[in-house]
């Protein structure tokens, strides 16, 4: 996994001391130093990623301050009006940290000298300030600065006084100085390198239970893991190089995944999925992007399923073979106590994942809530999760990571999480509230994916169904159709009453509800009761030797889906026709 990540981080050209921010302002000075402007930087909701700022090291130790690009708060002392003293007191030390670094450079970087210029002078830094306060900059956002026409932080000569004053610091006996005589081998590289003792942080997280100053991968903080006296990450030998190049690879993906959340905030779980390719695919042909439903408009017009099964065929006819070559890598992240929590990885051929990509969306497929002559849309991941809740923030991250690895991997559905679904679904039922589409695909997809009896298991209603379980939900549907048309709204119906004792002992509900249902066929005129009549018939000869006295956890599951999808069935318009006729009505 961490060589996976390392060469991808290699391609984005990684370097230790240089990191990827997120900068909402930028300062500009003219070439003299005179303050000029704040102006934001990208679309007003988020900044925009630059990848190279400078990133200074045992930031834990206190009292440091990055290299230029800083926050407000520490670039110009810029609190909020009831910022804490303590606070303030801490974040003034940052403060002359960093004006102490940017006065050194200046003396070897000409550059520099207006912004070093700036801070140094009480009056000129409080118009600074002032200026913040005037645009509305918050305390915590990045700012970086231009200086005339020139970017500092793109200059080779500023960049090569970082890199310089970085190994400088770590020659000095700091925390960051291993305490090691020699080198030992990089388990990334294989080479021999002096090994970091404490490795560059994780961040954007914080979302998914992550610390907001960044949480690591590698890292021992106890006795029982520091074998041959090796401390921190020193135990887990990894050279600076490369131990930034898969940072910066996680960094990336989460920067990717975090800006894909913001156009949909509906994305948010408590799990965090990122995924790339080794060979660059087009947003078009990206079957992660089938699966969440991030299509463009008009990929949307399609269902994803229909996208996934013409790619696939593509590829299997050799029109795009060398796609089906590529290959993916996919993990699951959150973070915990200041740790990233790898909660699943997943790597393999590109056509493998478009073909389990497109038996996901092919088991979940389920007729239309209102009619059984069309299925439902095809449902996004996150809509299958939330199904399983009341709100997506409440989805725990071992459920995503199980859903995910059903979609991605093609295993099975948990008996768990259809139960999870099976119970959403009878509250829903109880309320009065619309048939979840994703929910009841959930359930089916459940079915599917069992050793036996999959084949059962179709989008629309299946008569021909084996399992009594599968007819006793079918039966209750009827009854409840039986109760509209003969009574109408009544409020707490059939369903309503009786639904969960005879899901769970339809043997001795079921016959009695049979048998009330002559009072409603009574109600009805000749031709739409022969035709309920017909219809119990129907359902009451697939039971054989009688009705099943209990059911199983599957067998509510099946019940449940025999309701739906004959419901769905009688709710199809040629139904409608047929029950217009017996009335005497014309379709």
């Amino acid at each position: 996994m961490l060589q996976a990540l390392r060469e991808y981080g290699e391609k984005l050209g990684g370097e230790p001391g240089f990191k990827s921010r997120e900068v909402r302002w930028c300062i500009q000075l003219s070439e003299a130093g005179n303050l000029l402007n704040i102006v934001p930087l990208g679309d007003g909701r988020s900044g925009i990623q630059i990848e190279r700022c400078p990133d200074m090291h045992a930031m834990n130790s206190g009292g440091k301050a990055h290299f230029l690009i800083e926050t407000a708060q520490t670039i110009a002392c810029h609190f909020k009006p009831d910022e804490s003293r303590e606070r303030i007191v801490s974040a003034e030390g940052r403060h002359r940290f960093y004006v102490e670094m940017l006065t050194q450079s200046a003396l070897e970087v000409r550059l520099l000298q207006a912004a070093a210029s700036l801070l140094s002078d009480s009056a000129t830094r409080e118009s600074l300030r002032l200026m913040m306060v005037e645009k509305r900059v918050k305390p915590a956002d990045w700012l970086t600065w231009q200086i005339g026409q020139s970017d500092p932080c793109a200059q080779a000569d500023v960049q090569a006084w970082w890199r310089a004053r970085r190994h400088q610091d770590l020659l000095r006996n700091d925390e960051d100085a291993p305490k090691l005589s020699g080198q030992m081998v990089c388990l990334l590289t294989g080479e021999l390198a002096q090994p970091l003792f404490t490795q560059p942080k994780v961040t954007g997280l914080a979302g998914v239970g992550g610390l907001a100053m960044g949480d690591v991968v590698v890292g021992f903080d106890k006795a029982a893991f520091r074998s041959f006296g090796l401390e921190k990450s020193s135990n887990a030998a990894m050279g600076a190089a490369a131990a930034q190049q898969y940072v910066d690879a996680i960094n990336h993906l989460i920067k990717e995944q975090q800006e894909a959340t913001r156009k949909n905030p509906s994305r948010r779980t408590n799990a965090l999925m990122v995924y790339w390719f080794g060979e660059r695919i087009p947003p078009e042909d990206d079957p992660f992007a089938m699966l969440y439903g991030m299509q463009t408009e008009e990929q949307q017009t399609a269902s994803a399923l229909g996208q996934a099964r013409k790619l696939l065929e593509s590829i299997h006819t050799g029109e795009r073979a060398q796609l089906g070559h590529n290959h993916y890598y996919a993990m699951t992240l959150s973070g915990a106590s200041g740790r990233v929590m790898v909660r699943d990885w997943m790597e393999g051929q590109f056509a493998q994942l478009l073909s389990c990509i497109e038996a996901w969306f092919t088991d979940l497929s389920i007729a239309h809530r209102d009619s059984s002559e069309r299925l439902a849309p095809d449902p996004r991941f996150l809509a299958v999760g939330g199904a399983l809740v009341r709100e997506l923030k409440d989805l725990p991250a071992s459920t995503t990571a199980a859903l995910w690895r059903a979609a991605v991997a093609g295993q099975a559905i948990p008996q768990s999480l259809m139960a999870q679904a099976l119970d959403r679904f009878r509250s829903a039922l109880i309320k009065g509230d619309t048939f979840n589409h994703a929910r009841m695909g959930l359930i089916k997809a459940y079915f599917v994916r069992k050793p036996s009896g999959g084949q059962h298991m179709k989008p629309y209603l299946n008569p021909d169904h084996p399992d009594p379980a599968y007819h006793c939900g079918r039966l209750l549907a009827v009854l409840a159709r039986l109760q509209h048309a003969a009574l109408g709204d009544v409020g707490a119906g059939v369903v309503q009453r009786f639904y969960p004792a005879a899901s769970t002992a339809p043997g001795l509900t079921l016959g009695r509800l049979v048998a009330n249902a002559r009072n409603h066929l009574g109600k009805l005129e000749g031709g739409l009761s022969f035709w309920y009549e017909q219809q119990i018939g129907e359902v009451m000869g697939c039971f054989g030797d009688g009705l099943p006295r209990t059911l199983d956890l599957e067998g509510q599951g099946l019940f449940a889906l025999g309701y739906y999808q004959q419901l769905a069935a009688l709710r199809s318009p040629k139904k409608d026709a047929q029950h217009d006729e017996h009335n005497g009505e014309q379709p």
